[in-house]
């Protein structure tokens, strides 16, 4: 199916209601369909153009679905983007308030900090390494605004890539001479390890995951800008959060943060 500019909208002002009363709702490609990405890309753009125009700031993007673990959890075998914003960004141990998401679930990552602009369509790996100013190990909170995490890869997309928060560490390493396919992950839920991973679950690279988002924003006409955080997808499985609690990120030679997950909002 072709999706019409009204069901666009309508699959668009399906998720900020969901997202807005926290109840999650029907899967969107019910109005869009199952496979047109143009489609589920354009819902995205409207969801983030009304976060927006309502004052919030575009401060990055996400990269989903690169993992095989994360792949086969979902039955979603291709990547996909999201945008972050302003209000998504915690840092390491900043309390984050459990009351804001739907169902969310906690990932291991590496982010990138942009100290350039990565605005060539044929990007490559060099130009992600020398754009970037230093990587951090981050906790992405990812959340569905779709009732029981019911995702074909158009409900992800259209659903800013599942995106819930980011929680940042606060110490920057430079990728000069890291291997980044080589960094072993553990993600700690209160002390308890519940995720192992590596680097090279990552599309490969975390370096090349970024590059594909770099090529693909690019093509679509939103390269990546100088100061921007690009989450560069999951190391292991996600794992659900179902309280309030400490996930700690432990990063082999990037070092660790913590997600602090409270009941109430400080």
């Amino acid at each position: 199916m072709i999706a019409s500019t009204e069901l666009i909208a309508a699959a668009a002002d399906r998720l900020r209601v969901a997202g807005e009363t926290r109840t999650a709702a029907a899967p969107v490609r019910e109005l869009v369909g199952a496979t047109d990405l143009d489609a589920a890309y354009a819902v995205q753009r409207e969801v983030i153009g009304a976060r927006v125009a309502s004052g919030a700031r575009v401060v990055g993007a996400k990269i989903g679905l690169t993992a095989p673990a994360v792949q086969l959890q979902f039955g979603v075998f291709q990547p996909d983007f999201g945008m972050l914003l302003d209000d998504m960004i915690y840092g390491h141990r900043e309390p984050v308030p459990y009351a804001r998401f739907l169902q969310p679930r906690a990932e291991g990552e590496i982010a990138f900090v942009l100290g350039r602009d990565i605005d060539k369509p044929g990007a490559t790996v060099a130009d992600v390494l020398r754009a970037t100013d230093f990587v951090l190990p981050a906790v992405e909170i990812v959340d569905s605004r779709i009732a029981n995490w019911d995702l074909t890869i158009t409900d992800t997309v259209a659903d800013n890539a599942s995106s819930g928060a980011v929680v940042l560490g606060v110490t920057p390493v430079s990728p000069t001479g890291l291997d980044l396919a080589r960094v072993g992950m553990v993600l700690e839920r209160d002390g308890e390890p519940v995720s192992f991973g590596a680097g090279h679950a990552c599309s490969g690279s975390p370096v090349v995951a970024v590059t594909w988002l770099a090529r693909e924003l690019a093509r679509r006409g939103q390269p990546l800008r100088a100061g921007e955080v690009i989450m560069s997808g999951a190391l292991g499985p996600m794992v659900p959060i179902s309280a309030k609690g400490t996930f700690r990120l432990r990063l082999g030679g990037l070092g660790e943060v913590d997600a602090v997950i409270e009941e109430e909002s400080a």
